[in-house]
C-alpha cells in the first residue's frame, strides 16, 4: 500500500470534518455566542484567568494535549495491523475527539470556567461529582507518572536531546515577559526560540561532549550508581527528581510566565516537525509493507484497539485541559471551535504520521512480525519504532540521521513535558476542589496542593519493583491509563449530553460516540481487571487490579447515576444547580 495515499485520505477526512462538521456543531449544537463574556474576562486575575489570542491559546491547548500518547498509542496499536488503527484515528478524531474537546471547552465557558469534575455536581449530584473527581484524580496521577517515566527514559536513551529541551525554558520566560510586560507579539520571538533550539540540536547531535549522558558520566550501564542502584537506575532517579522540581515551579507560576510562551514555541515546533515528516513522506514515497490486519495477533483488537490508540482518537485528559486551563483563557466564545475542535484535529494529524512512520519502517511482513511478535513486544518497542521511522522520513529531506533522531526525540520530550506540567497544574486544581469539598483548608493552598501532586507522582513513578526493576511505575500503570482515559472521555460526553438535553438541543452528536466509547471501555476494563490483572491470575498485577477494580465500580456507579439524570429523574433535585446562561 502506498503511504502517501493513506496520508492523503486521512488528511482529507480531517479537513472535511473541521470545515463542515465542526461548523455545524458550533452553530447548531453548542450555539456559540460572540458577545458572551467569557470567564477569562469576567474573572481576570492575571494568573489562571487570562484573555488570550486564539492562536496563542491553541498553541497552549494543542501542546498540552499532544504529549507522547498520540504517538505511543498508535505506534502500539499497529500491532493489529495498520488499517484498524488508521480507521479509528480518522473517524474517532472527527466524530468523537473533536466533539468531546470542543464540548468540554464550551460547557466550562458557560459554567464560570469550572472543571468538568466540578460541573458534574450540577448534573449528577454531589455523590456523582465526588466519584468523578476520584477518577479524574487517579487518571491525572497516572498521566504524571507515565509521562515522567517516558521523559526520563528518553533523556537516557537520547542524551543529545537534553540541552535543546532545557534551553527552551529561559527562552519561554523571556518571551512571556516581552509579550505581557512589553506588549511584544509572540510570533517572531517564538520562531527565533525554535530556531535556537534546533541549532543547538544540530550541534549536540554531532558534538558528543555537549550530550548530557548521566549513564556515561557514571561509567556506563554496568557501573555502580548511588544507593546500591545501577548507573541506569541512578540516572533515571536523578532525571525524575529534576523533572518534578521543574513541574512544581512551572505549574505554580502564572500561565503567561512560562506555560503559554513555552507551549506557543512547541506549537511551532510541532508544526515544523509535522511539515518535516509529511514532506519527507512525499520525497521518500515509502511503501507500507506491514499487514493491513494482523491475523497472528495474540490478543483480540476488540475492544483493546480503542483504549490503546487512546489520545490518537479521543482522550478524557483533553477534557480536563479544555475545562481546566483553556476555558480560563478563552477570549471569545466563538474561539472555542478553533481551540477545541481544531486542537483535536491536530492531534489526529500527529497520530496519523505516527502510524505511517512506524509501518513504513519495515521491509517486509516478516520483518514487522519479528518486531511485533506479541502485544507485550508492541508495548515495549512502539515509541522507539516511531523515533526510528520518523528519523528515516526526515532523512528524506537530507537531514543527517543523528540530527533527525535528535530532533524527533526533542519533539516527543517537549510534548510529554507540556502534558506533564499541565497535568500537575490540573491535579493541583482537583486537590484544592477536594479540600474545599471536605473542608480541609490546607489542601486549597496552591503550594500545599502542588506538593501533594508532586510527591504522589514521585511515589508512583519510582515504584521499586516490576518487570523493569527500579522506577517501573510508569511502565506498570500504562495499561490502566488507556482504559481510565477513555472512560473519562465517555463520562464527559455523557455530562455534555445531559447539558444539551436540558437546553432542548439535539444531543445525538454527543450521545452516539458516548455509547460506543463507554461500551468499548467498560468491556475492556472488565476483561483486564477481572481476568488479566485479578489477584488469582497473577499476583504481579496487584496494583493494576486494585486501582482498576475501584475505578470500574465507581464508573458503573457514575454511569447509572448519569443515565438517571439523562432521563430527567433528578431534575427537581438538581434545579438549583442549573447555570445562569
Amino acid at each position: 500500500m502506498n503511504a502517501i495515499l493513506v496520508a492523503i485520505i486521512g488528511l482529507g477526512v480531517f479537513v472535511l470534518g473541521y470545515r463542515y462538521y465542526s461548523k455545524f456543531i458550533a452553530e447548531r449544537i453548542y450555539r456559540l455566542d460572540p458577545n458572551y463574556m467569557t470567564p477569562a474576562h469576567k474573572y481576570k486575575d492575571g494568573v489562571d484567568f487570562v484573555p488570550t489570542n486564539k492562536f496563542v491559546l491553541w498553541g497552549h491547548h494543542f501542546t498540552s494535549v499532544a504529549g507522547a500518547a498520540p504517538i505511543l498509542g498508535p505506534a502500539i496499536a499497529v500491532y493489529w495491523g495498520w488499517l484498524p488503527a488508521f480507521l479509528w484515528v480518522i473517524l474517532g478524531t472527527v466524530f468523537a475527539a473533536g466533539v468531546h474537546d470542543f464540548g468540554t471547552l464550551a460547557i466550562s465557558v458557560r459554567n464560570k470556567g469550572q472543571s468538568i469534575g466540578t460541573i458534574a455536581e450540577k448534573f449528577i449530584g454531589r455523590r456523582g461529582k465526588i466519584l468523578f473527581l476520584f477518577i479524574i484524580l487517579t487518571l491525572v496521577l497516572m498521566i504524571n507518572a507515565v509521562f515522567a517515566w517516558v521523559i526520563a527514559n528518553l533523556f537516557i536513551t537520547y542524551p543529545a536531546s537534553v540541552l535543546p529541551v532545557f534551553i527552551q525554558i529561559p527562552l519561554a520566560i523571556w518571551i512571556g515577559y516581552a509579550a505581557y510586560k512589553k506588549n511584544m507579539k509572540m510570533l517572531v520571538p517564538s520562531l527565533l526560540a525554535l530556531a535556537a533550539m534546533y541549532f543547538v540540536a544540530v550541534i549536540t547531535a554531532e558534538v558528543s561532549w555537549l550530550q548530557i549522558d548521566l549513564v556515561s558520566y557514571m561509567g556506563g550501564e554496568e557501573a555502580a550508581g548511588l544507593f546500591g542502584l545501577g548507573a541506569v537506575s541512578t540516572a533515571f532517579m536523578i532525571w525524575i527528581v529534576i523533572l518534578l522540581i521543574y513541574v512544581y515551579i512551572a505549574s505554580t507560576l502564572p500561565v503567561w510566565k512560562l506555560l503559554q510562551p513555552r507551549d506557543f514555541i512547541n506549537s511551532h515546533q510541532l508544526t515544523v516537525g509535522l511539515l518535516i515528516l509529511y514532506a519527507g513522506l512525499l520525497l521518500t514515497n515509502p511503501t507500507i509493507n506491514a499487514p493491513a490486519t494482523n491475523a497472528d495477533a495474540d490478543t483480540s483488537w476488540l475492544p483493546l484497539l480503542f483504549i490503546t490508540v487512546a489520545c490518537g482518537a479521543i482522550s478524557g485528559f483533553h477534557g480536563l485541559v479544555s475545562s481546566g486551563t483553556s476555558s480560563k483563557q478563552l477570549d471569545k466564545e466563538t474561539d472555542a471551535r478553533f481551540v477545541g475542535y481544531f486542537g483535536a484535529v491536530g492531534e489526529g494529524i500527529l497520530a496519523l504520521i505516527s502510524i505511517i512512520a512506524v509501518v513504513t519502517l519495515f521491509s517486509s511482513v516478516d520483518d514487522f512480525s519479528a518486531t511485533y511478535s506479541s502485544f507485550n513486544d508492541a508495548n515495549a518497542s512502539g515509541l522507539g519504532n516511531f523515533v526510528e521511522g520518523a528519523a528515516i522520513l526526515a532523512g528524506g529531506l537530507g537531514i543527517p540521521a543523528a540530527v533527525a533522531t535528535t530532533i524527533v526525540s526533542i519533539i516527543v520530550v517537549s510534548f510529554a513535558a507540556t502534558t506533564l506540567d499541565t497535568a500537575v497544574r490540573l491535579m493541583r486544581y482537583i486537590i484544592a476542589e477536594i479540600g474545599t469539598e471536605y473542608k480541609v483548608p490546607s489542601l486549597t493552598k496552591k503550594h500545599v496542593a502542588t506538593s501533594v501532586a508532586v510527591v504522589s507522582t514521585a511515589a508512583l513513578v519510582l515504584i521499586p519493583e516490576g518487570p523493569n526493576g527500579f522506577g517501573s511505575g510508569g511502565y506498570l500503570i500504562w495499561p490502566l491509563f488507556g482504559t481510565s482515559n477513555q472512560l473519562l472521555a465517555g463520562i464527559s460526553l455523557l455530562l455534555i449530553s445531559i447539558w444539551l438535553k436540558r437546553q432542548g438541543i439535539n444531543y445525538a452528536v454527543t450521545l452516539i460516540p458516548m455509547i460506543f466509547l463507554m461500551f468499548m471501555t467498560l468491556y475492556a476494563m472488565f476483561v483486564q481487571v477481572f481476568f488479566e490483572w485479578a489477584w488469582y491470575a497473577d499476583g504481579s498485577n496487584l496494583l493494576l487490579f486494585v486501582l482498576g477494580a475501584i475505578i470500574f465500580v465507581f464508573a458503573i456507579w457514575i454511569v447509572i447515576t448519569s443515565i438517571q439524570a439523562l432521563s430527567g429523574k433528578f431534575d427537581d433535585e438538581l434545579a438549583k444547580h442549573r447555570n445562569d446562561e
